[in-house]
């Protein structure tokens, strides 16, 4: 089988690490649901919809035809958490047996509530998988700025395997053989992303948005045990890394998608925010579960409009003192 990469989306993260496979060495083409999207990547080196100026240095060989997964060994998934289960039965009669299929999106199917990896393995039993996660924008990526992160599969040989295959100079990943605890972790920082956002829009400052970020970090790591993950890996890039990033920049979707929730900002038309879906399941299971975890359940509330961002922040600092060990 040729050593070729097949990401499947065409938006700003599948665009990034097709330039990731390029700089990899490997043969690359980009699978786009849009025919003049895939054009301009082809032929301009741009994608003016999702990355506009930003200048591709590769070339990245876009197309629509979902026949070119043939050729793949990897087949990157870029697409949104709520629409892999859609996309994806279409394509995998073109996917190789052979073919290890990479998911990169952050999230738990808001219909099923399994995680991707999961809701994957349905849809393709016989393909081996992998997750890829860690603290990176898409922008930073497709500019060849230095990032790193983590890249889990079912043992790290396998993990390793990959991260040779995608590695460069400039993006480098670290193998696991957690993938329940790569991907939950992506997954639950974008619920906190949009709390900090909040935080930040009530204008409640820094240090508030710290204190936020520390007492997240707690929940994280209990819901994300409970879904399976490994204690260690939420210390890692997958866990920690990608929860900073998140709650820190003004780039990350769901940061500043709780940043105009916390200003009172009409939120139609916003960029996608997968936490926005993510927090209903995720409060969901921690609820079945037992599991404390005020700050995720007063976001899903609040994003249900049962209280306001005010409200929620005054309910959470009313709560019992306690030892914070």
């Amino acid at each position: 089988m040729n050593e070729k990469t097949v990401v499947i989306g065409g938006g700003a993260w599948g665009t990034a690490l097709a330039c990731v496979s390029v700089r990899a060495g490997r043969d690359t083409a980009l699978l786009c649901r849009d025919a003049a999207l895939a054009r301009a990547l082809s032929t301009q080196g741009t994608n003016p919809r999702y990355l506009p100026g930003i200048a591709l240095s590769e070339r990245i060989d876009a197309g629509t035809d979902p026949a070119v997964l043939a050729e793949a060994d990897i087949v990157i998934l870029a697409l949104p958490a709520q629409s892999l289960r859609g996309a994806l039965p279409a394509l995998a009669p073109h996917i190789p047996k052979g073919a290890v299929l990479v998911n990169t999106a952050k999230g738990i199917e808001l219909a099923t509530g399994l995680t991707l990896s999961r809701a994957v393995a349905e849809i393709c039993p016989d393909h081996a998988q992998a997750v890829l996660s860690g603290p990176s924008f898409a922008t930073d990526v497709a500019a060849g700025k230095p990032t790193a992160v983590t890249l889990a599969a079912r043992t790290e040989v396998e993990a390793l395997v990959l991260c040779r295959a995608l590695g460069s100079d400039t993006f480098r990943a670290y193998a696991s053989a957690d993938i329940a605890g790569v991907e939950t972790g992506g997954a639950l920082k974008n619920v906190y992303a949009i709390a900090a956002g909040i935080v930040i829009g009530l204008d409640y400052g820094e240090s508030a948005k710290a204190a936020l970020i520390t007492r997240a970090f707690v929940e994280l790591r209990r819901l994300g045990a409970a879904m399976g993950g490994q204690e260690q890996t939420y210390m890692g890039l997958s866990g920690f890394g990608d929860l900073m990033l998140s709650c820190a920049s003004a780039q990350s979707r769901n940061f500043g998608y709780g940043v105009a929730l916390g200003r009172g900002e009409d939120l139609e038309g916003r960029p996608l925010a997968e936490g926005a879906a993510t927090v209903h399941i995720a409060a969901r299971i921690a609820a079945e579960q037992g599991i404390d975890a005020p700050i995720l359940q007063m976001t899903r509330r609040l994003l249900d409009g049962e209280v306001t961002p005010p409200g929620a922040v005054q309910a959470l600092l009313a709560r019992p003192l306690k030892e914070e060990f």
